[in-house]
């Protein structure tokens, strides 16, 4: 098919401006890796622009070195492992049931998920109840808290909803099928492409938790990347009044060591998830459109 020429404008004009948003996308990503191997002094002088100066290796060499970061790296992949999963379980059973014609009150349930995201108990009665049930500095809070996203729930119940006709439930009752096989043997299958959905939203959600370790973790064998990284970010702000020059000099030189790795850290934490997401995309793309199209 020829193109005419308001449609070779209008491309054009389409690939300005994805173009420029592109690169006010990438860029900032692109300045973190050229930054992490670049000296600090000409990274906060504004001298790093385009390209790396000064390239240096200490920063990656001291994050190797570092324990407490590899601490956090660990503990940041079991709560995103081990988290998603029950995410996925919780979600998955509870959208499947929630969008089966035989489920009693399941409007009823339905306006109770959807009740508590506009409405909460709040940030204090909630950190009095994690801290009456002994969840306080436990590492299990990371992971039970926030099972269940009504959110990802309802996209959930809409796939189930559209994807799985009801001809397809009288079938496997013929054949003997109960609701728990018929869930496992025949919904979970043809449900990839939503299950690699919230995978990435609650992978995404747990590789990136902030608030809830600061809110609810201290000891720091239990805190996540999230929360060393904040402590090298605090570390390379801090301001102190020294009295001895080699006290000024021990200063500058864990400031700069803070900077050397903060930069490559970003990096390090973010190469995870910038590496599942490709082979989830086509998942992805699917996932969302769901419900788009009506007919």
């Amino acid at each position: 098919m020829k193109l005419s020429r308001e449609d070779k404008i209008f491309d054009l004009i389409n690939y300005i401006v994805l173009g420029a948003v592109s690169l006010l996308v990438l860029y900032p990503l692109y300045f973190m890796v050229i930054a992490s191997f670049s000296s600090p002094e000409m990274v906060n002088s504004g001298q790093i622009v385009l390209v790396p100066r000064g390239v240096t290796l200490d920063g990656y060499k001291r994050l190797v070195q570092d324990a407490n970061i590899w601490i956090g790296y660990r503990n940041t992949i079991i709560y995103t492992v081990f988290g998603t999963f029950l995410n996925i379980v919780v979600t998955v059973s509870a959208a499947f049931a929630l969008a089966h014609r035989d489920l009693v009150g399941k409007q009823f349930f339905m306006g109770y998920f959807v009740f508590t995201m506009y409405f909460s108990g709040g940030m204090i009665p909630l950190y009095i109840v994690v801290n009456k049930i002994g969840l306080y500095n436990n590492p299990m809070v990371l992971i039970i808290l926030g099972a269940v996203s009504v959110y990802n729930l309802i996209i959930a119940r809409t796939f189930f909803q559209t994807t799985l006709p009801p001809e397809l439930y009288d079938a496997a009752a013929i054949d003997g099928c109960g609701n728990f096989r018929f869930f496992i043997q025949i919904a979970v299958p043809l449900s990839k492409a939503i299950i690699a959905v919230l995978v990435v939203f609650y992978g995404v959600g747990h590789w990136n938790e902030f608030f809830n370790a600061l809110m609810y973790i201290s000891k720091k064998e239990y805190y996540p990347l999230q929360l060393v990284l904040r402590e090298i970010l605090l570390q390379s702000r801090m301001v102190e009044q020294v009295a001895t020059e080699a006290a000024l000099i021990d200063l500058q030189e864990r400031q700069r060591y803070a900077e050397l790795i903060k930069y490559g850290v970003i990096v390090v934490s973010s190469l995870p998830i910038l590496a599942v997401y490709p082979f989830a995309q086509k998942y992805f793309v699917k996932g969302v459109m769901i419900g788009s199209v009506k007919g």
